[in-house]
């Protein structure tokens, strides 16, 4: 049994205290599934972190089966750490190495205090062992087990964290957003490996989630968190339909006046494989056009190469066999190799990644700065005069004028390999006046709904929804003809996602921005996307009407949480 009384909290900011918890209070039976829902923002992370015990609160109290926290308990942090289990979204908390040794690890932690790995002669190996794999099994993972963690998709790696949840045998399990980066097929497996926790557990889940459709399929009580507040708790449905009443009105998705390709991907062959396990993917002799303006998202299953593909079109991998070429200036340019004609090529692509962030530590405005220094009319000539005078031959000023499209990890790592640091770019490439950045900036944010006053402002300054239309301006104000993202929109609430998908059909219509993206998010791909490109262990099996294919893809999942849309839902 879990008992929440006036749980109230308050964060330091410069400009005085902030409260983000406003004497929230709910209980959770045993055999319970309590969700949560509620706006970007509106504290729902930072709860489930105090009920962890990982984050302090200022007043109110937390009773968990016998025992009871306040805000002034010695010990109060530990023994909710210790009877708690989390995954946080967008953090995965995994070892390195084979995926069974984080079961492993996490049971010998009941031996030894901590989660050290056990040599293979130790004496509880074989049995730690054998019961890893039942967990594994439990979330459909027996066939990864010795894959590494590292390279698991998105999808694998949540399963692989319900397992280490399992085998931490908690007296509470709090899941924040737990399939929201997966496909329709891996959410359902997950959401049944949660139904299947409550019969056998039999303790309190709770289960933080943007999706109603989550909601509906596993709740049985939903509470709607506003301002701080419990706002409604009640029946799934009902709550929803309240939480979903500031959903606007859909856009009419403009269509392209005719077909023009202008991004061609031939012949595409691409083989992952580790050398303990063999292949893990194998995309072979694939080809795909995308025509000027359109919409085009990538859809499959977890690990079906979806997002390997979409970097093989970026330039970011190279593919085995097969080129990607690009129409600019009157011919067509292969994006698969290095060219000088590539680096003119990056100027007309701007790529937003799953794990996307702004910096915090500059105002949007500076930010938006250093992306037209790289990018805007004359960059590259002055770059290239920079590079000459500085001995950087033009294969490594390619590499560099890719880097701010790559992961933080994959930057950091090209970086270091060529002796480089991030102050290479303000040699390299021209400073940026504030008159340009209005200037480029303008009609984005027109377009985005976004005021112009968040050019000055920092991220802590801004609500979730503006932030992530704010690095949509950061993508476009360097007016790219092609924009690529990869699942950067899977923890918005459906409200917020609502204004960035008209956001995006705008910014296509207004601009004839060509946009190709991943996503698992059937309703966000039927909604935003004219074509849709359906993938299946590495092979596009379905490319066409974005409704037709993601309907397809429904059925082959078998997912039935998706029976009511967000429309049915609200209405």
């Amino acid at each position: 049994m879990l008992r929440v009384s006036d749980i109230v909290k308050d964060y330091e900011t410069s400009s005085g205290d902030m409260r983000v918890l406003d004497g929230i209070s709910f209980e959770v039976s045993n055999g319970e599934i309590l969700g949560i829902t509620g706006k970007s923002g509106s504290g729902k992370t930072t709860l489930l972190k105090i009920l962890r015990g990982a984050e302090p609160f200022n007043s109110g109290g937390i009773e968990l089966d016998d025992s009871l926290i306040t805000n002034d308990s010695a010990d109060g942090s530990k023994l909710l750490g210790r009877g708690t289990a989390i995954h946080f979204q967008r953090n995965f908390g995994l070892w390195n190495g084979p995926a069974i040794e984080n079961l492993i690890r996490r049971l010998n932690s009941h031996y030894v205090g901590y989660e050290a790995l056990p040599e293979p002669d130790a004496p509880h190996y074989d049995e730690l062992y054998e019961r890893s794999m039942a967990y594994l099994r439990l979330v459909g993972l027996e066939k990864k087990a010795l894959h590494s963690s590292n390279l698991l998709s998105g999808g694998e790696k949540q399963r692989l964290i319900v397992a280490r949840q399992l085998a931490a045998q908690p007296r509470l399990l709090l899941l924040d957003e737990p399939v929201t980066m997966t496909g329709p097929d891996t959410k359902q497996e997950v959401m049944d490996v949660i139904l299947q926790l409550k019969d056998r557990l039999n303790i309190p889940i709770i289960v933080v989630s943007h999706l109603p459709e989550v909601h509906t399929y596993l709740a049985d009580r939903v509470i709607y968190i506003e301002d701080g507040k419990v706002v409604e708790d009640g029946e799934p449905e009902v709550v929803l339909k309240n939480f979903l009443k500031d959903l606007k009105p859909r856009e009419e998705l403009s269509e392209p006046k005719e077909k023009i390709p202008c991004i061609k991907a031939s012949n595409i062959s691409k083989r992952l494989a580790l050398i303990r396990v063999g292949e893990v993917l194998n995309i072979k002799d694939q080809s795909l056009e995308i025509n000027k303006g359109e919409i085009v998202s990538f859809i499959g299953s977890s690990g079906a190469g979806k997002t390997t593909f979409l970097k093989i079109m970026e330039g970011l991998k190279e593919p085995k066999e097969g080129e990607v070429a690009y129409y600019h200036d009157g011919e067509w340019v292969d994006m698969s190799s290095f060219t000088k004609q590539r680096l003119e090529l990056w100027r007309k692509i701007s790529i937003m990644h799953q794990e996307f962030s702004l910096s915090p530590h500059s105002t949007i405005r500076q930010q938006i700065g250093f992306r037209l220094s790289m990018k805007m009319h004359g960059a590259l000539e002055y770059a290239r005069q920079k590079a000459e005078e500085l001995n950087i031959s033009d294969e490594m000023l390619d590499i560099i004028y890719k880097l701010p499209d790559m992961g933080e990890d994959e930057r950091a790592q090209s970086l270091n390999q060529m002796r480089l640091s991030m102050e290479i770019f303000p040699q390299l490439f021209p400073s940026v006046l504030s008159t340009d950045v209005d200037k480029y900036a303008g009609p984005i944010f027109e377009a985005l709904d976004l005021p112009l006053d968040v050019l000055d402002k920092t991220t802590y300054q801004i609500s979730g929804g503006e932030h992530v239309r704010a690095y949509i301006a950061l993508a476009l104000a360097t007016s790219p003809e092609i924009l690529m993202l990869d699942e950067p929109f899977g923890d918005l609430d459906p409200v917020t996602l609502r204004d960035v998908t008209n956001s995006l059909k705008r910014i296509n219509a207004e601009f004839g921005t060509t946009i190709v993206l991943v996503s698992h998010h059937m309703d966000f791909v039927k909604e935003v996307a004219h074509r849709a490109v359906l993938f299946d262990n590495g092979s596009i099996i379905m490319d066409g009407d974005a409704r037709e294919v993601c309907q397809k893809f429904i059925e082959m999942s078998g997912a039935r949480y998706l029976e009511h849309t967000i429309e049915e839902l609200a209405s």
